[in-house]
């Protein structure tokens, strides 16, 4: 699998579930526009925090990883940035630790396990190391190495 299938796989839509305009103005009562947007919002409500938290962490860690060249195929290493990869591990590192308790170790030690992986992963692909404790990310998890 190539960066874009792991991208394509991963797409998320970007609509919000429950528009803050609401339905069209020209939407009548019966329009399935407007239907559309409140079934949105029930689909929404009935998924679990957990499942939520968890699919965003999944997300950005294909997004990393591929970032950090990870990728299957001959062209990974064109997707190699690891000025986004840092970003995404960050955001990624401080998500995990402040949803953890909340997750409970079932949910949370595969997050952190794949945190750790893509953390050693981009200090691997970096030319220049960071200092132990200042990679991506290890303000929040703490040193890597």
């Amino acid at each position: 699998m190539d960066g874009r299938s792991i991208c394509k796989a991963t797409s998320v839509s970007t609509e919000s579930p429950n528009p803050a305009a609401g339905p069209s103005p020209s939407a009548s009562p019966g329009d399935p526009e407007g239907s559309q947007a409140s079934s949105a919002a029930r689909d929404i409500a009935d998924v679990p925090a957990v499942e939520v938290i968890t699919t965003a962490a999944i997300h950005m860690m294909s997004a990393a990883a591929v970032k950090c060249g990870l990728a299957e195929g001959d062209d990974a290493q064109e997707h190699l940035d690891l000025d986004e990869a840092r970003r995404l591990i960050t955001a990624l590192a401080g998500l995990v630790t402040a949803a953890a308790p909340e997750l409970g170790s079932q949910h949370a030690a595969p997050l952190r396990d794949g945190l750790k992986s893509l953390q050693l992963a981009f200090r691997e692909a970096s030319v220049i190391p960071d200092p132990p404790g200042q990679g991506p990310g290890e303000k929040f998890t703490g040193s890597v190495v």
